[in-house]
């Protein structure tokens, strides 16, 4: 069967975005997120019909372990993105005692809070997202580079170059005691 003729395309498309669909949305829960995981899919396929094998399996089987492995990256993605803006809240709460802080405490932490966000909007954007996303989204360089769509490599030196550019706006010690 090949894959890359339109027709037989169409064919498989018909066939099998049901069970695509069925297998995103019992995970993501979300009819939109759910579409766009088959619409990824089936580009997929489309891009690349010799990454399917029929001798390892059926295509409908193939293409739902598809659906199934991006909406479980989608989900996650998700949940991380949660995890970092409540770190990100949680970072920036100003003027909010924690048990027993004294007033002036409560100031300073403000102030010093202010100081990084104040810093962090100096970064190109690229890499303010990188570091935020690092540090109060606890992703690592891999989650970094596949929620931007780069690779790797970039997503690591857009850790390093922000976290340098605050370096030389704070000073070695600050970054070490934040």
């Amino acid at each position: 069967m090949d894959i890359s003729d339109p027709a037989i395309y169409t064919t498989i498309y018909e066939q099998h975005r049901r069970g695509v669909f069925a297998a995103a949305y019992r995970i993501l829960g979300n009819e939109a997120q759910a579409d766009d995981v088959v619409q990824d899919v089936f580009i997929k396929v489309w891009r690349k019909p010799a990454s399917f094998d029929a001798k390892r399996g059926e295509l409908g089987s193939y293409l739902r372990l598809m659906a199934r492995s991006r909406a479980l990256d989608l989900w996650r993605e998700g949940q991380a993105a949660g995890r970092a803006s409540d770190r990100l809240k949680s970072a920036v709460v100003v003027g909010a005692a924690q048990g027993g802080e004294r007033p002036d405490q409560v100031v300073e932490r403000g102030e010093a809070t202010d100081t990084v966000v104040d810093a962090l909007r100096t970064l190109p954007g690229n890499q303010r997202e990188a570091v935020v996303l690092a540090y109060w989204g606890g992703l690592t360089a891999e989650e970094v580079a596949r929620r931007a769509a780069v690779p790797l490599g970039t997503a690591k030196s857009r850790i390093r170059l922000g976290l340098a550019k605050l370096r030389d706006e704070f000073g070695e010690g600050y970054l070490a005691a934040a």
